[in-house]
């Protein structure tokens, strides 16, 4: 494990570099090669290229050993640990993440100022919500299983993880952008100066970590029993 304050610096690198991921594949797809927005070609090479991006930030998560871009992610873990590390995820790793976030977002606007300004609420509010914390909480329950009760390899693992990833956003990008990443959003809201509204609190933030909570806690209750089940049997 890294040291704090490496960790840190990791976590706002990587938060960094998520953010202009998503953008350099759409310049790549779309502008550099040509393809329209609605092009079955274009949205699948796009959809591709996510997968393998999504694969370099695993591999970058393991060489790290821990550093994260999301902060669900952390948050997930931090509430199975002791106190201080919560504390430790919720006043330093998250603001970290969301501070990398911006930067990223706030240079790319000003590398390519015709980019666009990400991901954005097209439903009424509770929907949004609905929606973002229904994804939240498949993905959370996906890494959860994945991580501690299905064996496989590193490239089996991220391959089940990444296409899960990739199914959720889409069926939840029309609506909220499908994100399930606060922040990422964040960083979005705030070059659009509305990231201390009631929409982006509520659907981006309260509705993941809320969804988070709940996938944590119905994991416990599904799972951990079998475990320690297990092991009065092993006695």
């Amino acid at each position: 494990m890294l040291s704090r304050k490496w960790l840190l610096v990791s976590d706002f690198l990587m938060s960094f570099m998520w953010v202009w991921a998503s953008v350099l594949i759409k310049i790549f797809v779309y502008q550099f090669l040509g393809f329209k927005g609605h092009d079955l070609n274009g949205e699948i090479l796009k959809h591709s290229l996510a997968v393998v991006s999504m694969f370099f930030f695993a591999y970058l998560v393991k060489l790290t050993q821990g550093a994260a871009y999301n902060p669900l992610t952390v948050l997930s873990a931090a509430i199975s640990g002791d106190f201080r590390q919560f504390l430790f995820t919720v006043g330093a790793r998250i603001p970290a993440q969301v501070f990398g976030s911006i930067v990223g977002v706030r240079l790319i606007l000003m590398a390519f100022p015709g980019i666009g300004r990400g991901p954005k609420l097209t439903v009424d509010i509770h929907r949004g919500a609905l929606t973002e914390g229904i994804l939240t909480f498949l993905i959370v329950i996906i890494s959860l299983v994945l991580s501690s009760k299905i064996p496989g390899s590193f490239f089996k693992k991220n391959w089940i993880s990444s296409l899960s990833k990739l199914t959720l956003h889409v069926l939840g990008s029309d609506l909220t952008g499908g994100c399930m990443n606060p922040a990422s959003v964040m960083g979005w809201a705030y070059a659009r100066g509305d990231h201390i509204s009631k929409e982006h609190i509520l659907v981006y933030w309260l509705a993941p970590i809320q969804a988070t909570l709940l996938a944590v806690w119905m994991f416990r209750l599904f799972f951990q029993p079998v475990k320690e089940d297990e092991k009065k049997k092993s006695e």
